[in-house]
């Protein structure tokens, strides 16, 4: 059981995968017992000493480029050193620092050049006097200094280029010959990380009492403002994909702490929350936030992560409510018969003070993202106040036999749903869709791939 059993219909995220020192302890079996899709609690850092990274300002270049202007190199005193501009955008060089003989004088001997006139940059610079400049020496293997004869371009020039090292060793066909660390030999300190996650140990508690892990009284078990503690599998079928964490919750956790201001005090809905990851991140910013999605097994799972971090929502004296939204359906499920159903208070809660809503990576299948866009316009439709969504999405490639290549359907159909909504003049809203440009601020340890967006839509009754 110490390996995720794959299917031809498994999924797995890359969170899970290549999130390196995570500790993933076993926490119980699924409600279907199957050994491969094990429930695990993992631990998530907030990084909350992160500093946003601003773009270095620019200037304009004569050629054509920007020259970075925030990290000019200065001289003693603090004045900037104009003899040694960087180089432009544009692939001009500024005007390049002077040769200095060993008194520190100004070396006026012209450059050596080339075949057809250009600049040598291989060739030695010389001081006034036909003295070599002293460069660096050449090193053998081991450190001590190469005394071999210098090599010689054309025309007996030395060859400043990289020396060989002496003694390389080669193999048989002449390619160098590397000497590889036998498997299992720790004497370099470092180990390569399992792909496959490893249960350390089964948990004794009840799995119905909000996290199921056992309580060996070290600090790092007690509850921390800066630790996020999420049940999830490691790998489900397709349609159970909200077990999992995904990039695109991430990303929207980061804006969410990158934003305080926007966010403080708001009453929020989340559509899709899967685990509540991004929930219990937006409770830790808002002041009452909804986590809806489908299905017993994973509101039951999403309810006892939000039960496991309750420190870090009463540290704000917020609210978590987890109740189910099927985007299938045409109304709130008010059944009180029903598990996680809305009250009228709640349903009249939502339309009065909501103004933000929030969907985490939740565009893999055509129907479901169809059925996202409706709910979205019936929900912002009867809101009193104008609202804004945030919605993150990572652009996955798929080779596809259908179209023989490699493409992005679910991203495609996303993107055409979003154009829908923002030409829809129906006379009642009106939506205006744009992606969110700029650094965010990363404060959770995850792969930030090129292909992870976030879009906003903000909406408004005419």
């Amino acid at each position: 059981m110490d390996n995720v059993t794959f299917r031809m219909d498994t999924v797995l995220s890359d969170v899970h995968l290549l999130l390196p020192n995570a500790r993933h302890l076993m926490a119980r079996l699924n409600a279907a017992s199957q050994p491969g899709f094990a429930v695990f609690v993992s631990k998530f850092k907030i990084l909350w000493d992160v500093e946003e990274k601003e773009p270095a300002c620019t200037v304009p270049c004569p050629g054509g480029g920007e020259e970075d202007a925030s990290a000019h190199r200065l001289c003693e005193g603090g004045e900037e050193d104009a003899c040694a501009p960087r180089l432009c955008e544009g692939g001009e060089e500024g005007a390049s620092p002077p040769r200095l003989c060993e008194g520190g004088e100004e070396d006026a001997s012209p450059p050596r050049l080339c075949e057809g006139g250009e600049k040598d940059a291989r060739a030695p610079r010389l001081c006034e006097g036909g003295e070599e400049d002293a460069s660096p020496p050449r090193l053998c293997e081991g450190g001590e200094e190469d005394a071999s004869p210098p090599r010689l371009c054309e025309g007996d020039e030395e060859d400043a280029s990289p020396p060989r090292l002496s003694h390389t060793p080669l193999d048989d066909d002449g390619d160098l010959d590397v000497a590889r660390r036998r498997p299992g030999d720790a004497s370099s300190g470092w180990r390569r990380e399992r792909v496959c996650p490893l249960i350390l140990t089964q948990a004794s508690g009840d799995a119905e009492d909000g996290c199921g892990e056992e309580d060996d009284g070290n600090e790092e078990d007690a509850p921390r403002q800066d630790i996020i503690r999420i049940e999830h599998t490691m790998a489900t079928p397709l349609e159970d994909v909200g077990k999992q964490i995904w990039r695109g919750a991430f990303l929207l956790a980061d804006f969410i702490l990158s934003r305080p201001a926007e966010f403080a005090g708001a009453t929020v809905l989340e559509l899709g929350a899967g685990t509540g990851f991004t929930s219990v991140v937006m409770a830790t910013q808002a002041k009452t936030v909804y986590c809806t999605d489908v299905g017993q097994d994973l509101l039951n799972m999403c309810q006892r992560n939000i039960t496991i971090n309750q420190h870090l929502t009463e540290a704000k004296a917020s609210e978590v409510r987890v109740r189910q939204l099927d985007w299938m359906g045409n109304d709130f499920c008010t059944d009180a018969e029903e598990a996680f159903a809305w009250t009228e208070e709640e349903v009249a809660h939502l339309h009065d003070e909501t103004s933000l809503i929030i969907a985490a990576d939740v565009c893999y299948d055509d129907e479901l993202t169809d059925a996202l866009f409706r709910t979205l316009y019936r929900i912002t439709s009867n809101l009193r106040k104008p609202s804004t969504l945030y919605l993150s999405i990572e652009k996955r490639l798929n080779f596809t036999l259908r179209h023989m290549e490699v493409t992005c359907e679910a991203y495609d159909h996303f993107r055409h749903c979003l154009q829908e909504l923002g030409d829809m003049e129906d006379g009642r809203m009106q939506y205006r869709v744009e992606r969110v440009l700029g650094p965010v601020p990363q404060f959770f340890q995850y792969e930030r791939v090129e292909q992870l967006e976030l879009w906003r839509v903000t909406a408004n009754q005419k």
